[in-house]
């Protein structure tokens, strides 16, 4: 499994930047979510479970993506 850096700058595979402020515990499943902030924008922050935010991009849905993952780390 990938690495998740704290801190680290990401591009997500539909072009927008995002920042790696922490992750957290979901208090229903227990499973590790990532809280990241948009870099463009109001800054908002969003979540997401772990698995998903270091997972490959979806091919048979985003056949011309050019990143290989989900989020790609461009800023350490």
């Amino acid at each position: 499994m990938r690495e998740l850096k704290m801190g680290g700058v990401y591009r997500h595979f539909k072009g927008g930047m995002y920042r790696v402020e922490g992750t957290a515990r979901d208090a229903g499943t227990g499973e590790t979510v990532v809280l990241y902030r948009a870099l463009y924008g109001e800054g908002g922050l969003w979540v997401r479970p772990m698995e998903e935010f270091l997972s490959e991009v979806d091919r048979e849905k985003y056949p011309e993506a050019a990143q290989h993952f989900r989020f790609e780390l461009i800023e350490s």
